[in-house]
């Protein structure tokens, strides 16, 4: 084989050798990429069973809807209004993170809780809506929970999915939090506490724990979204929270038999930058409570069952 003929074989097999290799390497990050990107699994608990009075209940094809007296606490002083808690079980699409327009043995059934507050503060009114997807089956954390408040400064928006980690996603009208986006380690989150509260009481956690405070609290306070220390006491319809660390404690009052109504809250915290030490106590107390499909309630005619829960 004369020179040429050698040099000739020698480069194409080099160009064989580069490509192969080529094509290796690209097989073996195409790999990682998909290895990344599929979700952590979730060490998850046996599902809770599901009784025959749970399903009565919940899914009758009806939201339950309490309204409460509010006494808000904000900048210093106790501010009257009205809050709202709408329970409501619905299925969950896992990966868009949303409700689930139609049936598929893929969704996960959560019950869902929206907690509306209103309330002035002097000239300017407060709105404030929190809402949480919670799997029945109550075997691991929330898969979302998501907070907005609206009052004439300006809104704020957070959100947190169950993903990898849990992703928090928080937008703002003050400089120093804009928008941001950042991940936290999945932990216990106070946005649970209610709908375990209202599957299993004796679900709740107790003790010393690591958890995330609830998205209202740490956007009022402005506070980082993460998970602080607090410790828990469960007894005869009642549950208190308390975190030494933002000198703050969270009081729930409850029927200790099913279907387990939460009759009242306390939450008591320091005021914040801008007011005095002075220890103050939002509290919220039940007024009426309905079962009703609200979502077609929505004519001139319904606006009587307004007056039913009070709110007029």
């Amino acid at each position: 084989m004369n020179k040429s003929i050698r040099a000739v074989v020698f480069l194409c097999a080099l160009c064989i050798l580069t490509v192969a290799m080529s094509c290796k390497e690209n097989t073996s990050k195409n790999q990682n990429e998909l290895a990344f990107s599929q979700p952590k699994e979730e060490l998850a608990q046996p599902k809770k069973q599901l009784s025959k009075e749970f399903k009565d209940y919940w899914y009758a094809g009806k939201a339950e809807i309490t309204s409460y007296k509010l006494e808000q606490a904000r900048y210093g002083e106790i501010r009257e209004g009205k809050a709202v808690m709408v329970f409501v079980t619905e299925d969950f699409l896992t990966e868009k993170q949303v409700k689930a327009d139609n049936y598929s043995p893929d969704n996960i059934p959560v019950l869902k809780l929206n907690t509306t507050k209103n309330f002035n503060t002097g000239i300017y009114p407060y709105s404030i809506m929190q809402s949480t997807f919670f799997p029945v089956s109550n075997n691991q954390h929330l898969l979302k929970a998501s907070a907005s408040i609206q009052e004439w400064c300006g809104h704020v928006y957070a959100q947190l999915n169950n993903r990898d980690d849990f992703e928090v996603m928080a937008h703002s009208y003050f400089q120093n939090e804009a928008d941001q986006n950042f991940n936290i380690a999945k932990t216990w989150t106070e946005n649970e506490l209610w709908s375990k509260l209202r599957i299993d009481p004796k679900s709740l956690p107790t003790g010393t724990f690591k958890i995330v405070p609830s998205l209202e609290f740490t956007r009022l306070k402005h506070k980082p979204i993460k998970a602080y220390t607090a410790n828990a006491k469960l007894k005869n319809g009642n549950y208190t929270l308390n975190y030494p660390e933002l000198n703050r404690s969270l009081n729930i009052e409850f029927n200790s038999d099913f279907p387990y109504e939460i009759y009242s809250w306390q939450e008591t915290s320091k005021p914040g930058s801008g007011s005095s030490d002075e220890i103050v106590t939002t509290k919220a107390t039940r007024l009426e409570s309905i079962k009703s499909a609200y979502w077609s309630k929505n004519s001139n005619a319904d606006e009587q069952l307004r007056g039913v829960l009070k709110l007029q």
